[in-house]
């Protein structure tokens, strides 16, 4: 079952969640243990994050550096089938343009399709560390709706060399970003949701947002979307603040600000652990406030905050 119909089909708002993959050389038990802390709360589905791989460099030691590539937190698919063989949860791994070639995303498809995996998030992904704007890898694309685009074919059954399958499988569906509070390479909002109504258009069948703390900028970005024609559902992507160096680092990592109200509780935080506490207590009212007006679905982030969500979770649903 797709995860539209997934949606639609939960009477109440469904809950969800996204996990990293583990770093290369570790084990996959952190997961196990993430996902059996929060099964309980039924997840319609989880989401699986897809990381490029980034240039390393190594000193030489004789005035020359060696440059490598490493992917510090391969398996996405793998975790994924893992995850989904496991639970029997429905499972949404990360697609990216960022770091891929067409014909990597190519064998990607064919992995997932193998596996019957056929649920995506389709994105553009961050530029590399070492870029000062984005950059395609190889003949990879510049944008989401390119890809997407790739994903349509293949579910036509064409190769990106215009060579057709043999046999067709289940089509993929898929979800896209979205931003309340505008992308940050966006000129302005209007551009975002004309490009967000251009994803729907080309066939994302619903999409997710980033982070937000402020409820008002998610319902007012949601009235100004259905006024530009789109109908998808916009999901409310969450993650509850746990550390006084959040007050700083998230509205400098995701571009998003902190209600007045919010930001001066923080402040009189004395360490982490009141923190966590201030962050569950918003993060209820959020998701009470999200609920009450008839959200269909509340996304968690959960890397770092898996306790907290918990906490928010049991309070809520």
């Amino acid at each position: 079952m797709r995860i539209i119909d997934l949606i639609h089909k939960n009477e109440k708002t469904a809950f969800s969640f996204e996990i990293l993959p583990p770093l290369k050389g570790t084990g996959i038990e952190k997961l196990y243990e993430t996902i059996d802390t929060l099964r309980e709360f039924d997840p319609k589905y989880i989401n699986i994050t897809t990381h490029r791989s980034e240039y390393t460099y190594k000193d030489m030691g004789n005035g020359m550096f060696q440059r490598s590539r490493l992917r510090r937190r391969p398996g996405t698919v793998a975790v994924a089938a893992a995850i989904q063989n496991k639970y029997n949860i429905t499972v949404v791994p990360h697609i990216l343009c960022s770091g891929f070639t067409r014909e990597e995303t190519e064998y990607v498809l064919l992995d997932l399709q193998f596996l019957g995996i056929t649920d995506l998030l389709v994105l553009r992904g961050d530029k590399a560390k070492h870029e000062s704007v984005f950059t395609p890898e190889g003949d990879g694309y510049y944008h989401a709706i390119e890809l997407q685009e790739q994903i349509n074919n293949f579910n036509k059954g064409i190769f990106i060399d215009g060579s057709e399958m043999k046999i067709t499988q289940t089509p993929f569906s898929y979800g896209v970003a979205c931003y309340p509070e505008k992308h940050e390479e966006a000129p302005n909002i209007d551009a975002d949701i004309y490009w967000l109504k251009r994803k729907m258009e080309t066939g994302a069948e619903y999409a997710v947002t980033q982070l937000f703390y402020d409820n008002q900028k998610y319902f007012d970005f949601v009235d100004r979307v259905r006024k530009a024609g789109i109908t998808i559902p916009i999901i409310p992507g969450i993650k509850p603040l746990k550390k006084l160096s959040q007050l700083s680092v998230i509205p400098k990592t995701f571009k998003v600000d902190l209600p007045e109200a919010l930001a001066s509780e923080l402040i009189k935080c004395k360490n982490d652990e009141e923190v966590k506490k201030v962050g569950i207590e918003w993060c209820m009212q959020q998701c009470k406030e999200l609920m009450a007006r008839g959200v269909p679905s509340i996304h968690f982030y959960s890397i770092g905050a898996v306790d907290s969500i918990k906490a928010v979770a049991k309070a809520v649903y």
